[in-house]
């Protein structure tokens, strides 16, 4: 079997230095270069044509944005960015996942040698992940993952999103919870989903893989892109329709009944599946406390996490929506969702939001 190869772009010698150790260590994988900035990585790219780019978000004379866009635009390839563990660092990431990277790592801030080092065995299961991956080439136009092709969407003026925000809340039934959960690739793909649905959709709660410094912006970036509110999870936030509660990254997010009210419940617990937040934790609470008045979602992601819960969920008689294989960036946690047998309808990420709405109506 060939190794999967790998080229690093980044402008520390260090980083450069561990994770080729990482790579070269690794028995399927191997470093086939290393770049200090994005002309050489384009030269290199050319000569050595790598499965996998390793990217750093700052980078001298042009940024990994810039670059990242340019690479998807010209040579779409897997990229798994190298990022900061910063509010900015955080922001840049999220925006080079909208324009088709297909994970990242945090790079520590403190103790980079150490840190990275402990982060091998991540950086190598993304790298593994990526390499498989369908990279999906984007920009801030890009509308459908389904197809694979170049959508151009009007956009919503700051007014007519406050308007929509602001828009009356008539569905019939307050009693309505949908559930999401997704993990690589999911920061699109829910963007896609919520984009989608009106300002007046049940309340919508979301457990996406994502670390603690990123949950805060990612939700910031969601109430940006549609209609609905978007806030990260409180503990005790009552879950309400036209709003959408996203886990943040330190913590489960489980829906709780109180009386006649839901709401959101953070659990400090450890684990799940390898996750904190879980998909299972959100998806087994929702089946337990909600019942058939949930739907459950399952979208893009790789492993396991979310395929019994939403099993408990189809059978306490919860409609269960699965992303097909086409349209995810891995296939993971959709496709055991399917095997284990807990998943109604099975749909490409840009007929998701169509269900969801017909399933409401109905």
């Amino acid at each position: 079997m060939s190794k999967i190869r790998v080229l690093i772009c980044d402008d520390s010698a260090l980083v450069r230095q561990i994770l080729t150790e990482i790579f070269n260590k690794a028995p399927d994988i191997e470093c086939v270069g290393a770049a200090t900035d994005p002309f050489a990585a384009r030269e290199k790219i050319k000569k050595l044509n790598p499965d996998v780019l390793t990217l750093d978000v700052e980078m001298p004379k042009m940024d990994g944005i810039t670059f990242l866009s340019n690479i998807m635009r010209l040579r779409p390839m897997p990229v798994v960015m190298i990022s900061s563990l910063t509010e900015k660092g955080a922001d840049v990431t999220l925006q080079a996942l909208e324009l088709g990277a297909v994970d990242f790592v945090a790079k520590p801030k403190i103790d980079l040698a150490h840190q990275l080092d402990s982060f091998a065995e991540e950086i190598l299961e993304k790298v593994r992940m990526a390499s498989k991956a369908r990279v999906h080439a984007r920009d801030a136009t890009t509308a459908d993952a389904g197809s694979g092709k170049m959508e151009v969407k009007p956009r919503l003026s700051a007014d007519a999103i406050i308007s929509k925000k602001a828009a009356k809340v008539n569905y019939k039934t307050t009693d309505k919870v949908v559930a999401i959960g997704a993990s690589t690739g999911g920061t699109e793909a829910i963007r896609e989903v919520l984009a989608r649905l009106p300002a007046d959709f049940p309340g919508t709660v979301i457990t996406q893989h994502i670390p603690e410094q990123f949950s805060g912006p990612f939700a910031e970036r969601m109430n940006r892109s549609c209609a609905m509110q978007v806030y990260e999870a409180t503990d005790g936030m009552q879950i309400l329709p036209g709003h959408v509660y996203i886990a943040p990254g330190h913590s489960h997010l489980m829906v709780r009944r109180d009386g006649a009210r839901y709401i959101c419940e953070l659990n400090d617990g450890p684990p799940v599946n390898r996750h904190k937040p879980s998909v299972d934790v959100l998806f087994r609470s929702v089946a337990q406390n909600v019942g058939k008045n949930a739907i459950g979602v399952i979208l893009t992601g790789m492993g396991n996490d979310g395929a019994m819960g939403m099993k408990e969920m189809h059978e306490m008689g919860a409609p269960t929506v699965a992303q097909d294989e086409k349209s995810s960036v891995v296939w993971g946690m959709p496709g055991e969702a399917v095997k284990a047998g807990g998943v109604d309808t099975i749909l490409p990420l840009n007929k998701v939001s169509g269900k969801l709405i017909t399933l409401i109506e109905k």
